[in-house]
């Protein structure tokens, strides 16, 4: 049985999503949906307030603070990655990090989670790759690097000249044929919840949409975005296509007043969210 979500995680994605924030009342109920008790909702709010991640800019009201913005903001590119992309010429991007620490582990969070988030991965020890196809080159990926908490002592450099053998093993560091047919997979796993949500109620609709919702965002905030010559370029286009349809209607379910009913049941079937039967 898989555990429930921590109260952190679930205040901070509900207000990543929110730009006006959520009632304390409407932070607790979501967490308690979710499986948490009210007590560690209470208590996880206090706790986020106290280290800058949330604001309360008026009495029982929530949004994201200072310490969350960036991230969040960096986060929700998640949508746009086909528009993020360039041609690929042969060319790599490569950040060496051995001479970074090793002890501070909240340093080594940030930059481990900086370096997935841009698809980077292991190619020596010390010494991450991935394929130079990122708009703006290598130069915009060590300011998002930067900006994402990577130390600016980590050298980030593009190379299209390394040695035949790092090329073969860089090239065996992504399962394209498993991402592609992941992309294929989950498109269709939510274009099908898509197609019944209008027969759960509003609370069994509200957690699976958050389920499988949260999964398939997670999992377009750390795409590689390989260049379009390694994967199906139109299986990733449908699958981000279908996971931003999802997201719409996740969040018209939690806007949703609680005892109103499921919102997707009151319209005129499903049409505006229906995928097509081919999907």
């Amino acid at each position: 049985m898989k555990a429930a979500p921590k109260p952190r995680s679930i205040i901070l994605k509900l207000l990543s999503a929110a730009e006006q924030g959520f009632a304390a009342a409407e932070i607790v109920r979501a967490c308690q949906l979710l499986g948490a008790s009210a007590n560690s909702a209470r208590v996880a709010l206090a706790r986020l307030c106290e280290t800058g991640m949330l604001e309360c800019p008026e009495r029982g009201h929530y949004q994201l603070g200072p310490a969350a913005r960036r991230l969040a903001a960096d986060v929700a590119r998640w949508r746009s990655g086909e528009q993020r992309l360039r041609q690929w010429r042969g060319g790599w991007v490569l950040v060496h990090t051995g001479a970074l620490g090793r002890c501070d582990r909240a340093e080594l969070r940030m930059r481990r989670r900086a370096l997935k988030l841009l698809g980077l991965r292991e190619l020596e020890r010390g010494l991450q790759i991935r394929p130079d196809n990122l708009a703006g080159g290598v130069v915009a990926v060590r300011q998002r690097l930067y900006d994402l908490g990577l130390s600016t002592e980590a050298a980030v450099f593009a190379s299209d000249s390394l040695d035949p053998q790092r090329i073969t093993a860089a090239m065996q560091l992504w399962d394209c044929a498993a991402l592609s047919q992941h992309y294929h997979d989950q498109a269709r796993s939510l274009n099908r919840w898509l197609r019944q949500a209008a027969t759960l109620d509003l609370d069994e609709a509200a957690r699976q949409s958050w389920q499988l919702g949260d999964q398939a965002i997670r999992d377009l905030i750390y795409d590689p975005l390989l260049p379009a010559e390694w994967i199906d370029a139109d299986l990733r286009a449908r699958h981000t296509a279908a996971v931003i349809r999802f997201d719409q209607v996740g969040q018209r379910i939690w806007r949703t007043p609680v005892g109103s009913g499921n919102p997707l049941a009151k319209a005129a079937g499903l049409a505006e969210f229906t995928a097509p039967a081919a999907a």
